[in-house]
């Protein structure tokens, strides 16, 4: 087989799969069905096909999300996982407010020790730190 022909045939083949009946486009499509089978995917790590009973399908990454990805989902799916994990969400939310004062402390922080390091080296400072805590005032 010649080599054009080979590559042919495997753009025919990629091409069938993508359309392949069944395959679902979006997340969206999965809502509502019925998990049949989680396999794994031969030769990626942590990937899979997920199987509905339909006999749709999708094929999902690693689940390797980041720091942020788990906490925004907690944010964005909270209606639904809130009713079953209400005490989760209760301590997550303790955490969250610990999380925010723990932040804004250390910019205070932050400010104060760079008027400290630079009041020497910029005597107008004093005068201006005083004319801004007066216009708050």
């Amino acid at each position: 087989m010649p080599t054009e022909d080979k590559w042919k045939a495997n753009l025919e083949k990629v091409a069938f799969a993508k359309r392949f009946p069944g395959l679902l486009p979006e997340w969206r499509a999965c809502q509502g069905k019925t998990v049949e089978a989680i396999t794994p995917l031969t030769g990626k790590q942590g990937a899979a096909v997920v199987t509905f009973t339909d006999g749709s399908y999708v094929v999902v990454p690693p689940l390797a999300p980041e720091a942020w990805e788990l906490g925004q989902a907690l944010i964005d799916a909270r209606q639904y996982l809130e009713p079953p994990h209400r005490e989760a969400y209760q301590e997550y939310d303790r955490l969250t407010a610990q999380d925010k004062t723990a932040l804004r402390a250390a910019r205070l922080d932050k400010i104060l020790g760079a008027i400290h390091n630079n009041v020497e080296q910029i005597p107008e400072l004093k005068d201006r730190l005083k004319a801004l805590v007066k216009e708050w005032t």
